[in-house]
């Protein structure tokens, strides 16, 4: 039977358009985008393609505000390091500004860094939390703000419940305060309508292989008068923000991912979310004690996060593809891990839940038939697992 693959938050297929287009750079168009000769402008051409479609469409006003790097991971330590660099002055003297601001669900890119920091650096990071849904503490987040607050980094969509973040009135209670703001946009790019330039967004990271491109390859907006520290030294590539021979079969990919989001986006978004919601209303239908994490009123339209009362979701994981279907207990970097999330901890749900988390990620390639069977699946798995924990001698 064909496996049905429900963790696209984790990693998507690359497209095959998406293939079609990044192939020629591997022989054909082969050249160094810095080279002086025919064969270094042919991939200096398609490199500079490919910044203006990740430019069209996240929404920003000029093509020379995206950074190409490595993934997500780079775009979120490259934003938050360059932004703390560039306070420092002339003799390492600050500006006074030496604190940040996050969320306490933010990826492990983010939470790791800033953790470090406080450690190595002495940094102050104000962690906001969450409620039941997923929804950032307004009033604490606005109490955390002041004239020492370096960087706001919050993320657009959460990775674990697609809960979305109000970014662009967070954005703006930043800049009030005279601090940068940075989001983590790697779930959200692709998935939602966007406009950079008029939201007071300073920094956006994204990945390519979470929207149909090759891992390896992804992007940080930087906005025209934002000073950003290099991070990695070297050659003058990407306006010196980033030094290192670029990666063209990977920026053409991710171009190209980046180009197909935004022409499916209005016709794949309604159709994912109604596919997403049979799969809730389904499972619902034939298993008692389970609930949707996050805010339904306010997520991505491929995510649901839905947490089974007295199961442990790595078994759940487990028997599924043992089943051909492929799903994840949480973040993917948590993956192996027997203890509930940080993002389940912060939201606060009962132990009785906690442990039972599954996230179910959809894409474009996503059937109704896939959806049917995970129905069936789920339901005979949860209820085997369950029969298990009642049986002494199972």
């Amino acid at each position: 039977m064909t496996p049905v693959y429900l963790d696209n938050n984790a990693t998507t297929r690359v497209d095959p358009r998406v293939l079609e287009a990044m192939l020629p750079m591997f022989s054909g168009v082969f050249g160094n985008p810095s080279s002086a000769h025919s064969f270094g402008a042919s991939a200096k051409t398609a490199v500079a393609t490919a910044r203006e479609q990740v430019r069209a469409l996240i929404g920003a006003a000029h093509a020379d505000e995206i950074v190409f790097t490595s993934g997500g991971t780079e775009s979120d330590t490259l934003a938050i390091l360059g932004a703390l660099a560039a306070t420092a002055g002339a003799g390492g003297a600050t500006t006074g500004r030496s604190e940040v601001v996050i969320s306490a669900v933010e990826h492990p890119a983010v939470r790791k860094l800033c953790a470090s920091l406080t450690k190595t650096r002495g940094i102050v990071v104000h962690e906001i939390g969450v409620d039941g849904r997923g929804r950032i503490d307004r009033d604490a987040y606005a109490a955390a703000l002041s004239e020492r607050t370096a960087l706001v980094s919050i993320m657009w969509a959460n990775n674990e419940t697609g809960t979305i973040f109000p970014v662009a009135d967070l954005a703006a209670q930043a800049k009030d305060k005279g601090a940068l703001f940075h989001t983590d946009a790697v779930q959200a790019v692709g998935r939602l309508p966007f406009g950079v330039a008029e939201r007071m967004i300073d920094l956006l990271s994204l990945s390519g292989h979470k929207l149909g491109a090759p891992k390896g390859v992804g992007a940080l907006y930087v906005r025209r008068g934002v000073r950003l520290g290099a991070q990695t030294i070297g050659g003058a590539q990407e306006r010196g923000r980033r030094a290192g021979t670029e990666n063209v079969p990977g920026i053409v990919a991710l171009g190209a991912a980046c180009a197909l989001a935004a022409e499916r986006l209005p016709s794949d978004t309604p159709r994912i979310a109604a596919l997403r919601d049979s799969l809730e209303t389904g499972l619902f239908a034939r298993i008692a004690e389970a609930k949707v994490l996050g805010d339904p009123d306010s997520r991505v339209a491929n995510t649901t996060s839905i947490a089974f009362a007295d199961v442990e979701s790595e078994a759940v994981v487990r028997l599924l593809d043992r089943r051909g279907i492929a799903v994840s207990s949480g973040s993917a970097c948590a993956a192996g891990s027997v203890e509930p999330s940080h993002v389940v901890r912060a939201m606060g749900v009962l132990e009785q839940f906690a442990r039972g988390v599954v996230r179910f990620s959809l894409s474009r390639d996503t059937t109704a038939d896939e959806i049917a069977r995970t129905i069936d699946c789920v339901s005979d798995v949860i209820a085997d697992l369950r029969a298990d924990a009642l049986d002494p001698a199972a």
